[in-house]
């Protein structure tokens, strides 16, 4: 088949698909009609309807949208099989059930932003950072029951630097996944639909697999009786979005949320006890297990995210003050 002649149906909904979908456009691939989620409502009173990001795309080039409630609604799976597609591909979407993924000749793949089978689920950027991974990258994979569980077609590895947040993994992941997407629909042309593609239990496995489940207010409450290292790593694998918190106590007993978006690893040591405050030379320290890590950008309810100095400008007597040490609790 010619690639002109290929007929793709997207599936997608946030910023990280648009990446994949505007590479697909950009290089005269067919994309027929985009599949995502309904308009969201926003607002005070939940009265505005926001498109997501995919559909904004979508509708700016021209390509029929359509936006499914349930999956096997019968009048979408039978709007989805007018389009006569022969690839489907799918990037940050929803579980897809057999009559959908199975509906075009070729088959549907997904781009996964982590190398699987590690990281099976819908936050895999972030539980990689929060766990102190090093590496992390994109698979592409044939839907089929499971989710996530696919043969895998092709993988492309990232580094993940120390100091990197969430916001600069989703970026260097959405380009990588934007490649390796183009890198597969190639292969599944050049091979008639038939790429060569490996079950993920032959994949060599790794000593633990991590799961990444969907990411709740409560999962982000930070816990301070976990190591330096580890409270790092959860703070810049919630960072920017959706923020890790704490709870501030002041001196008084007055208690208020202040989320965490930067810190930074330092070789001090402390008495203080753990979740303790310490300001020196206007630096902003918190006591963890021994020793003291450094606050470099916070927020606290109703206010805007701010540098530590700007936060001690507002504050007296913050050494006084503490956190928070176990979530929940």
């Amino acid at each position: 088949m010619k690639k002109e002649d290929l007929r793709i149906v997207f599936m997608g909904t946030p910023e990280f698909a648009v990446g994949t979908l505007k590479a697909l456009v950009e290089n005269n691939y067919q994309v027929v009609a985009v599949v995502t989620q309904p308009d969201k409502p926003v607002g005070r009173h939940q009265d505005t309807l926001q498109p997501s990001e995919v559909k904004k795309y979508a509708l700016a080039h021209g390509i029929p949208v359509l936006q499914p409630v349930k999956m096997k609604d019968p009048d979408f799976v039978e709007e989805l099989r007018s389009y006569k597609a022969d690839l489907q591909v799918v990037v940050a979407f929803r579980m897809l059930p057999e009559v959908v993924w199975a509906m075009p000749r070729f088959g549907t793949f997904n781009v996964h932003a982590s190398l699987l089978p590690q990281y099976r689920g819908a936050a895999p950027i972030n539980w990689a950072i929060i766990n102190g991974e090093t590496q992390t990258g994109v698979t592409t994979f044939f839907l089929d029951h499971e989710i996530d569980t696919g043969r895998i077609i092709l993988q492309k590895p990232l580094p993940i630097p120390d100091e990197a947040d969430v916001e600069y993994v989703y970026d260097a992941l959405m380009n990588l996944g934007a490649e390796i997407c183009l890198d597969t629909v190639e292969q599944i042309l050049s091979t008639d639909g038939q790429p060569e593609s490996i079950p993920q239990e032959q994949i060599p496995q790794p000593a633990t697999l991590h799961a990444a489940p969907k990411i709740f207010k409560e999962t982000c409450e930070i816990n301070w009786e976990q190591s330096a290292k580890q409270v790092y790593d959860f703070i810049r694998g919630l960072s920017p979005y959706p923020g890790a918190w704490t709870t501030l106590v002041t001196e008084d007993g007055k208690r208020t949320v202040l989320k965490v978006f930067k810190t930074a690893k330092t070789s001090l040591t402390t008495n203080l006890e753990t979740g303790r405050l310490m300001v020196e030379n206007k630096h902003l320290y918190v006591a963890v297990q021994g020793q003291l890590l450094e606050l470099l950008e916070l927020q606290l309810t109703g206010k805007k995210r701010m540098t530590a100095r700007d936060f001690l400008n507002g504050f007296r007597n913050i050494g006084e003050a503490k956190l928070k040490i176990t979530p929940g609790l």
